[in-house]
């Protein structure tokens, strides 16, 4: 470690200690939302900002039943150095005259929500509580990174020239594939060169994304952010050789490598992702069901790589006095639960808690909590059943984004046993699509914002999100 990167080390440690005694006399709660992109994240967050501000829907949410919640205000965020996330745009997007869902998440961003509370017990005594809520938004993409932190350039380009080989990925590599096979890695380094490289590689991870796929590190390959097109993203995987020069093309992509992990990875794991007290994992896994079998596998895989880089356990007053955290409560959140009718809510919830089984045992393990629901941060939908051959079916009903037209469909029914459908992902060929494999429709039709009638007190309508909320920080207001 350099001289500067130990005063840099030494400096976060401090400013993380003067967080840590704030925090002991003005309590607060950071809570990560994150999910693979198209998970819903913007809407999770928009939705319980506004659903928070207007209580009137939040009938499971245990302080806000026993009315123990006397305000809730949107105050200015902590950190000045991180965007604020667009609250108001986002819904002025969704109720909008047009109404459109807003636009996806390409960068960190945060949002404080204090919330002044009745306390109960004896600690009641000494008046009202106030919890400033933290929410940060990020790409899931970015969670990919932090596996590369303990990879060298070799080990990581190995992996990723293996993978465009597998049967899943080839057809998506070839272009790329053809790029490399024509590229010296021991000749001097050329910029336009590495730059086609670094192209060919990300078109590569952006067919790979658009086929449903998902373990495309490095995550910022995608959503670059503010570092689009600086030297640190402009890199590829090559074969591994001897004796390559100082100014080969092979010594300069291992340096962008780690310049990648040095600029982009350590700063987002130290900054926001080891800063967190709880988290919410937003799971498109009825998307990745109508992609077919090779797209809920690789999504499945995927999730429990990333995952397993989560810091788990208790915080305990020392954690909170030397600005540490840990994640005490994991939600698994499987979004878009109103494009089915609410009997297959359960099958549902329990296909991502099968998905991610291992990730919530390391969790439990270490002390965490965790729980799995079936959600829609904003319902879209309503239910409709009809009789069709003497059989009843589950519609849901609702507003086509394409034609604005009322649409009515029946989904599908996921299978009982989420067991035996991932089995059969896993054992699925590439391209090929078991006749009972279900979903076909589930990702088909998508359905526009609500027009929701709200009175003064009402924030949008949901499913499940006041559940949601009252594992997430309903201890916290006790």
């Amino acid at each position: 470690m350099g001289i500067g990167e130990w005063a840099d080390e030494v400096l976060d440690g401090i400013e993380r200690a003067r967080r840590g005694v704030d925090d002991l006399f003005e309590p607060n709660l950071r809570l990560g939302v994150t999910g693979l992109s198209g998970a819903g994240k913007t809407v999770f967050i928009t939705a319980l900002v506004a659903s928070l501000l207007n209580r009137g829907r939040l009938h499971m949410f245990g302080a806000q039943t026993e009315r123990r919640i006397e305000a809730v205000d949107l105050r200015p965020q902590p950190d000045p150095d991180v965007p604020r996330f667009a609250y108001e745009s986002h819904m002025a997007a969704l109720t909008g005259t047009d109404r459109v869902w807003p636009e996806s998440t390409r960068a960190v961003s945060q949002l404080r929500l204090s919330i002044r509370y009745r306390r109960t017990g004896l600690s009641g005594l000494f008046g009202p509580g106030v919890l400033h809520l933290d929410i940060v938004d990020y790409p899931g993409e970015w969670l990919l990174d932090l596996s590369l932190l303990d990879q060298s350039y070799a080990d990581w380009a190995s992996g990723a020239l293996a993978a465009a080989e597998s049967a899943a990925r080839a057809e998506h590599a070839k272009d790329w594939r053809a790029a490399l096979s024509a590229a010296d890695p021991s000749a001097r380094h050329d910029e336009p060169a590495a730059e086609a490289l670094y192209r060919a590689y990300r078109d590569y991870l952006q067919s790979c994304r658009q086929a449903g796929l998902s373990a495309l590190a490095p995550g910022r390959f995608l959503m670059p952010g503010e570092l689009e097109g600086s030297p640190a993203l402009t890199f590829a995987p090559l074969p591994a050789i001897k004796g390559a020069g100082r100014g080969s093309l092979y010594a300069q992509m291992q340096a962008r490598f780690e310049a990648y992990k040095r600029v982009v990875a350590k700063p987002f794991f130290r900054n926001h992702f080891a800063r967190l007290d709880r988290q919410v994992v937003l799971i498109d896994a009825l998307g990745a069901v109508a992609g077919g079998p090779r797209a809920l596998a690789d999504l499945t895989a995927t999730m429990a790589e990333t995952l397993s880089a989560f810091r788990h356990g208790t915080n305990s007053w020392l954690d909170a006095l030397l600005g540490t955290r840990r994640i005490e409560r994991l939600l698994f959140a499987a979004s878009k639960a109103d494009h089915l009718h609410h009997a297959q809510h359960g099958r549902l919830a329990a296909l991502t808690e099968a998905m991610l089984a291992e990730a919530a045992r390391r969790a439990e393990w270490r002390g965490a909590k965790t729980e799995s629901l079936a959600i829609a941060a904003i319902r879209a939908t309503s239910e409709q059943e009809v009789m069709r051959a003497g059989r009843s079916l589950e519609l849901v009903r609702g507003q086509r984004l394409d034609t604005g037209r009322e649409a009515a469909v029946f989904p599908g029914a996921l299978p009982e046993d989420p067991q035996r459908l991932l089995a059969t992902a896993n054992a699925a060929k590439p391209g090929a699509v078991p006749a009972d494999w279900p979903g076909q429709d589930f990702a088909a039709l998508k359905f526009a914002p609500p027009d929701w009638q709200a009175g003064p007190e009402d924030g949008p309508p949901h499913i499940r999100l006041d559940r949601a909320l009252d594992f997430l920080i309903g201890d916290k207001l006790e």
